[in-house]
């Protein structure tokens, strides 16, 4: 009853002295009469989160009325140096000391976090030059039996770091500093001998990796948010574990926002990052990611932190997306040629069609669209495939010059009329640039001979690349 009791009131000390918002005494010699500050992480970007003048005395505080959002922060001296990063969780009044001739001997009175944070970082540092002076004499040696010796004592060194974590979080579970471990953990992949048939199976080693890869961390924890190495192990996760296919991508980002909902940081910084990744996506077809965030979280009005400008560029995005996503029919192009008469693209007879956005006065498509036409007499026309250009910009004079002087005669040239442009316009229909997404020049797309959308914003040659891998 005792121990219940004694928890209970911790708890609810800690909740009150978090309620009353955050105050923090720093003692830092040399300065005096100077202004220091104190900044934080978030995801891969530094910002500002006080701001305090030292007396004569070398003695400052940091005050707020609000609670500090938990994180790894840091202490910035008047030359915005940083000097030293502490923990900042639920208890948010205490006091530090430190003097910048020896910045190990920092001391923090009232901060049990920080003090095993220092202790640590001593004990890593200490650790860290022996691994750096057996890495040199590792580099510098040229005895075999020497070298295993020295990677012997080096893997040694690297248990002992493992070890001091692993035994801090058993002690201390639910502490700012062991999730900070538990986030700093790498899976251990068994060895080949425990692999199926007894043997070392790559398949095996990635799936355990992966599946292992979050042990210990909670999507839920918003203190991660505030650290410079979650956004990194994050970025790592999809560019190396998880497969780049759409579907894949979707599963993970959703299982991660799910856990992450309700939170005041994660959720936030996770649906923030995930549209900043897909909405222009290194690689075809993942936009599709970015469509699903956003009509089931954005849409749906989760997103609240969202400004006017954000989400109106957001939601154009989406809207210009949503229209030409890989295996939809492409939209309808009931454009003109140079003669003025209609030539549909739903018109055009082909095995595959390659539909090209260009400007006669634009410099890359200068270079860009003889080379179109050089591929298409060279391979393309043989094999019926059509080509179909659109003018974007650049005006009628240029763009028929530009069609005679470089003979593009196989093409079906055509463009959109000012009147056609003010219909458009006046029924409120989106016109073609935002169906295709066209807002730069050369724009490129691949369709089947039912005019859906095979391929999208590539270049003339991985276009030829996905007509040789469609027809093998």
């Amino acid at each position: 009853m005792k121990n219940i009791l004694s928890a209970f009131l911790l708890t609810f000390t800690s909740a009150l002295a978090s309620a009353q918002g955050y105050e923090i005494k720093v003692t830092l010699k040399p300065f005096k009469n100077e202004k220091i500050y104190l900044a934080y992480h978030y995801g891969d970007i530094k910002g500002l989160a006080d701001s305090a003048m030292l007396d004569g005395s070398s003695n400052a505080v940091f005050k707020g009325e609000k609670p500090l959002p938990p994180g790894i922060y840091m202490m910035v001296s008047p030359a915005k140096v940083i000097l030293f990063e502490m923990l900042i969780d639920k208890l948010q009044k205490f006091a530090v000391s430190a003097d910048t001739a020896d910045l190990k001997k920092v001391v923090y009175t009232g901060s049990p976090d920080n003090t095993a944070f220092r202790a640590y970082q001593n004990f890593t540092d200490e650790k860290g030059k022996i691994l750096n002076q057996l890495q040199g004499k590792l580099k510098a040696s040229g005895d075999a039996a020497e070298k295993e010796n020295l990677q012997q004592q080096m893997r040694a060194l690297s248990k002992e770091i493992e070890n001091y974590r692993t035994d801090y979080v058993k002690k201390n579970p639910s502490g700012m500093l062991s999730a900070l471990f538990n986030a700093l953990r790498e899976p251990v992949v068994p060895p080949a001998n425990q692999h199926p048939g007894g043997k070392y199976d790559s398949a095996f080693a990635y799936r355990y990796y992966k599946s292992h890869y979050w042990d210990g961390i909670h999507f839920g924890d918003d203190r991660l948010v505030r650290t410079p190495f979650f956004k990194p192990k994050l970025k790592r996760y999809y560019e190396q574990l998880v497969s780049p296919e759409p579907d894949s991508i979707i599963v993970e980002t959703d299982y991660m926002l799910q856990e992450a909902t309700g939170t005041q940081e994660m959720f936030k910084f996770l649906l923030s990052e995930f549209i900043d990744k897909y909405i222009n996506p290194e690689f075809m077809g993942q936009d599709k990611v970015f469509i699903y965030l956003f009509e089931k979280y954005i849409n749906a009005g989760q997103a609240t932190w969202l400004s006017e400008k954000q989400r109106k560029y957001i939601n154009e995005r989406a809207y210009s997306l949503m229209a030409n996503q890989l295996g939809l029919p492409a939209s309808p192009l009931d454009l003109v040629d140079t003669t003025g008469k209609k030539r549909p693209l739903y018109e055009v007879k082909a095995p595959y069609t390659v539909v090209v956005f260009w400007d006669p006065t634009c410099g890359h498509c200068k270079e860009v669209v003889p080379k179109v036409d050089s591929m298409y007499n060279a391979k393309w026309k043989s094999m019926g495939i059509a080509v179909y250009g659109v003018m974007v910009d650049g005006g009628l004079p240029a763009w028929k010059t530009f069609i005679n002087e470089h003979k593009l005669t196989g093409w079906t040239h055509v463009y959109q009329t000012e009147a056609d442009r003010e219909a458009d316009y006046n029924a409120g229909r989106p016109n073609y640039r935002q169906l295709y997404d066209v807002y730069q020049t050369p724009v490129i797309y691949l369709l089947d001979e039912n005019k859906r959308i095979v391929a999208k914003k590539l270049t003339y040659d991985q276009v030829d690349k996905v007509i040789e891998m469609k027809k093998k």
